[in-house]
């Protein structure tokens, strides 16, 4: 995974707390914010699903390249 999206994976992993508990007092909220909750979770599927498919087209790149030394 690329710094950057470990970065932002990182920073949705901490807005899934901020939805359950406060950031001024650290007490865990009465009414929690679900819409960032799970918007935060959508965030973090859409992240590792898009690092998947990076990792997939450079192993097939890999593959591609592999195949055209073997045939030389």
């Amino acid at each position: 995974m690329g710094k950057y999206l470990t970065i932002v994976l990182a920073m949705m992993v901490v807005t899934m707390a901020i939805a359950f508990i406060s950031p001024l007092d650290g007490q865990i909220r009465q009414e929690p914010f679900y819409p960032l909750f799970w918007i935060s979770v959508g965030g973090a599927i859409v992240i590792i699903i898009y690092n998947s498919y990076q990792n997939r087209k450079n192993q097939q790149e890999l593959r591609r390249e592999r195949r055209r030394k073997f045939k030389k």
